[in-house]
């Protein structure tokens, strides 16, 4: 008999420590993002910290950076994932600000549930991806946290 072995990967995630275990997506929630309307809860993750790293200061500035920031490593299923290409998203996915039908796109997918994870091609790096997790997900009880590390943010990424 052949077994298959469920795969798993992981993805990264930087923010106040504070909120470095949440897995309820209120910071997103709270603040809406490129793929979420406020009230619509997700995680945004990338495939590196790297990636990670360079959303988050695409969307701070140097007054606004906590002085307590951590990067959380997550683990996670990829049997309940949506790819999204490029062509299948708005001409002006990639633009600033969020544009109105990125968050209404993301939303609706996030508030069907089908799936956990969305990948996104990065706006800054359209050949890297970004993962959207949705908390309202069924199968959210099998993400779990496989590290937190605090981070000193270096200005020097600002400058």
């Amino acid at each position: 008999m052949v077994s298959f072995k469920l795969i798993r990967m992981l993805l990264y995630r930087i923010g106040k420590t504070k909120y470095a275990k949440d897995l309820n997506g209120e910071g997103a929630k709270l603040n809406g993002g490129r793929w979420n309307h406020i009230g619509v809860a997700c995680i945004y993750t990338a495939e590196s910290r790297a990636l990670s790293l360079l959303e988050y200061s695409a969307h701070v500035s140097t007054d606004t950076i906590p002085r307590a920031l951590s990067f959380t490593t997550y683990d996670v299923p990829n049997d309940s994932l949506l790819e999204l290409k490029i062509g299948e998203l708005a001409g002006n996915w990639n633009a600033w600000p969020h544009p109105l039908e990125c968050r209404n796109f993301g939303s609706n997918l996030l508030k069907e549930t089908n799936f956990l994870i969305l990948k996104f091609p990065s706006a800054i790096i359209p050949q890297e991806y970004i993962y959207v997790i949705n908390p309202l997900h069924a199968k959210m009880s099998t993400i779990r946290i496989a590290d937190v590390q605090d981070y000193a943010y270096d200005l020097r990424v600002k400058s």
